[in-house]
C-alpha cells in the first residue's frame, strides 16, 4: 500500500507541474492563456492528491499489508474477496438495460425511456433475488 499511496503523490505532484508547464508553453507561443487542458491538469493532480490522502488514512487505519513486506508470499492476500452468485441472471438483464439506456441517449430518448422501464425491474430483482425462493438467506 505504500507504493500505491506514493504513486498517487507522485501523480499529483507531476500533473500541477504539468499545468504550470502548459500555462507558461502556451502563453508563450501566443495562444493566450488556453483554460481547457490548465483546468484539466489541475484536476488530475487533485485526484492524484485524493488518492494519496485516502490511501494515507487506510493504510495508518489497517494492520500490516502483505504487499508492503518485501519477503512475503502470494498466499499471504489470499482470503475470502466476497460473496459472488453463481446462478444469477439478473446482472444480464440490468446490462442490456444499461445498453439500451446508453443507445437510447445516441438514437432518441424514447429508446431510453423503454431502457429505464427495463432497469428498474432489474435492479429490484437482483436487490431482492435472496430474500425468498430456494437460495434466500
Amino acid at each position: 500500500m505504500k507504493v500505491m499511496d506514493r504513486l498517487g503523490f507522485i501523480i499529483g505532484v507531476f500533473a500541477f507541474l504539468m499545468a504550470g508547464i502548459y500555462a507558461y508553453w502556451t502563453h508563450i507561443a501566443g495562444y493566450g492563456f488556453e483554460p481547457v487542458g490548465v483546468v484539466g491538469l489541475i484536476l488530475g493532480g487533485l485526484l492524484g492528491f485524493m488518492l494519496w490522502g485516502a490511501l494515507l488514512v487506510f493504510r495508518r487505519q489497517l494492520p500490516v499489508d502483505p504487499s508492503d513486506d518485501p519477503l512475503g508470499e502470494v498466499d499471504d492476500l489470499s482470503g475470502e474477496y466476497g460473496f459472488f452468485s453463481p446462478h444469477s441472471w439478473q446482472p444480464l438483464f440490468l446490462a442490456l438495460a444499461a445498453a439500451t439506456c446508453f443507445l437510447g441517449l445516441a438514437v432518441g430518448w424514447w429508446l431510453f425511456i423503454i431502457g429505464v422501464f427495463f432497469a428498474i425491474p432489474a435492479v429490484v430483482g437482483w436487490t431482492f433475488e435472496y430474500w425468498k425462493g430456494p437460495h434466500a438467506l
